[in-house]
């Protein structure tokens, strides 16, 4: 199949957001960073482990409410900080990611194939609806796309299969008309077997010499 073939078929580019245009919502390190704001001793912070998995699930499926998630991992027990100085210090670790894709969705805001509604511009991330919505506000990046398909409003999450196809049936059109853009070769992976095509996202100058390719730029 000719390049210019593939060119024709891009009609939406999905980006995640955690390690594409911003550092994770609440990841390892973001929890690292917190739990050292906090003075917690490692002690503490194995146990917070050890309960964040199920509950962090939940939360970004939307099933259970940011309180609920930090009453069961980090609320268990008496804490020297409240509920609310621990999720403002969560909200504070949310950063632009050095190296990330921001500049690069910006631009194709302002592209004329997006201007011209032949291109749509969206996401597809796991997040919780609270840091996902805080993050989109904070840093613009809601006014930029028009769909987000993120875990907290699908109730799916990356790389289960459904939450692709879920994307794919709303949008109405081939699979393969999909850009997806993703850090983690897993999530990748998964949409390339739903029929997107997908791009590993290792750095901006890397991702738009992939879109050059693909006649996007």
């Amino acid at each position: 199949m000719s390049q210019t073939a593939v060119d024709q078929r891009i009609k939406v580019i999905l980006f995640d957001v955690g390690g594409v245009l911003l550092t994770n919502g609440w990841d390892h390190r973001e929890r690292a960073a917190v739990f050292a704001h906090f003075g917690l001793t490692a002690e503490e912070q194995t146990a917070i482990e050890a309960r964040h998995p199920k509950p962090n699930d939940a939360w970004e499926r939307d099933a259970i409410s940011t309180s609920d998630y930090l009453d069961e991992v980090v609320f268990f027990t008496p804490r020297s900080f409240t509920r609310d100085e621990f999720y403002q210090q969560m909200k504070i670790v949310s950063q632009p990611l050095q190296d990330g894709a921001q500049r690069t969705l910006t631009a194709l805001a302002a592209s004329k194939q997006v201007m011209a509604g032949q291109m749509l511009l969206g996401l597809l991330n796991n997040e919780s609806r609270a840091l996902h919505e805080h993050r989109m506000a904070a840093f613009g990046i809601g006014k930029l796309v028009r769909l987000q398909f993120s875990s907290c409003y699908l109730g799916l999450r990356k790389p289960e299969a459904d939450i692709y196809r879920r994307a794919l049936d709303i949008l109405g059109g081939a699979a393969e008309s999909v850009l997806f853009i993703d850090d983690r070769a897993e999530n990748v992976a998964a949409a390339q077997q739903a029929g997107m095509q997908a791009v590993r996202f290792t750095g901006e100058a890397a991702l738009e010499t992939a879109l050059v390719e693909r006649g996007v730029f």
